[in-house]
């Protein structure tokens, strides 16, 4: 059973910084995608970054600000969040797309959520 345990959310002041974790345990042959998605209260859960090897790809409203990187050897994947607004307030959940051994076909896993209060 492959499992993600999210760590790093908090509150913090317009203009702040919040670094999030995410780790897979778990058996795992490959991970290909690994994102970060966000859910405000009512709305959507959205992407927010996503990297597939070394290629990345980011919601326009955190361009220049949040920055996605993985470390393959610990199953992990982060997201560096600078400048935050108030509007960045969520959960923030992180996704990833894996292969066990022996299969050829991928699976996603979800993570439980942390909490980024952005707020004076």
């Amino acid at each position: 059973q492959v499992q993600l345990v999210e760590s790093g959310g908090g509150s913090v002041q317009p203009g702040g910084s919040l670094r999030l974790s995410c780790v897979a345990s778990g058996i795992i042959a490959s991970i290909n995608v690994m994102g970060w998605y966000r859910q405000a209260p009512g709305e959507e859960r959205d992407l927010v970054a996503a990297i597939s090897g070394d290629t990345t790809n980011y919601a326009d409203s955190v361009k220049g600000r949040f920055t996605i990187s993985r470390d393959n050897a610990k199953n992990a994947v982060y997201l560096q969040m600078n400048s935050l607004k108030a509007e960045d307030t969520a959960v923030y959940y992180c996704k990833i797309s894996y292969r066990r051994f022996f299969a050829s076909k991928y699976l996603e896993v979800w993570g439980q959520g942390t909490l980024v209060t952005v707020s004076s």
